[in-house]
């Protein structure tokens, strides 16, 4: 059965949920709570941004990752579980964008509208039909995010002996290549994120669901604007 690159979304995530409450999931309900947990991320994330408070950065990541699994495993607690999801990425995110303010003037908002520009547009391209998601399409994007991850697992084990994978962190040509080549897999995986969040809706699954729908849409956002961050951090380097 074909899987999304996205650890929180895939067929398997909308099987065997019972409908007991009458209650269902839709597209609307399910843009309503992204709405909502965005908001909470960006208020947390302005707070850490504003104070510059860096140490916020790893209890926010640690504890966002620990809230993700819990919801991932217990999908009914996701209205509660996602907002604080939301809070604590935009503690992490907040920290990490004042990083990068501090050495490149202006990046922070260059990513997030292009962050929110990709987002808007490859919405519009998949409700337009313009992107199709098809099973070859799907199987493209897991493979090469399955890759991605691969490779920065092999980064993170060399990282402890004091060594990294060559160029792919420099300014370079290979490195902008490939943290472009990063930023376009993350956006086509928001593509996937909305077919299997449309199939969700038109299946009956319960109203909770929305709230892990907005989640599912979530750590997509999130990849992609860390991404964002790294592609544009390696171009202004070069100025």
């Amino acid at each position: 059965m074909m899987r999304s690159g996205n650890p929180a979304l895939n067929k398997k995530t909308f099987e065997n949920l019972t409908n007991t409450r009458g209650s269902v999931m839709t597209l609307d309900g399910t843009v309503n709570k992204t709405a909502i947990s965005l908001g909470l991320l960006m208020v947390a994330a302005y707070y850490t941004y504003s104070k510059q408070d860096l140490s916020l950065i790893w209890p926010g990541f640690i504890g966002g990752l620990i809230v993700a699994l819990v919801t991932i495993f217990k999908k009914e607690w996701s209205p509660i579980t996602v907002p604080i999801y939301a809070v604590l990425e935009g503690l992490a995110l907040g920290g990490i964008s004042a990083i990068y303010a501090s050495e490149y003037t202006g990046i922070v908002q260059q990513a997030i509208f292009l962050t929110f520009g990709i987002f808007a547009t490859l919405l519009f391209a998949y409700k337009t039909k313009v992107i199709k998601p098809t099973e070859n399409f799907k199987l493209g994007v897991v493979a090469a995010t399955g890759g991605i991850l691969l490779i920065y697992g092999i980064g993170i084990i060399m990282s402890f002996f004091g060594s990294e994978i060559p160029m792919i962190h420099s300014n370079g040509p290979i490195g902008i290549g490939f943290s472009l080549f990063v930023v376009v897999i993350a956006s086509l995986n928001l593509v996937m994120d909305f077919d299997y969040i449309e199939g969700a809706a038109e299946s009956g699954v319960p109203k909770y669901m929305e709230w892990y729908g907005a989640f599912g849409l979530l750590v997509t956002l999130v990849w992609l604007y860390l991404e964002i961050l790294r592609l544009l951090s390696k171009l202004n380097s070069r100025n």
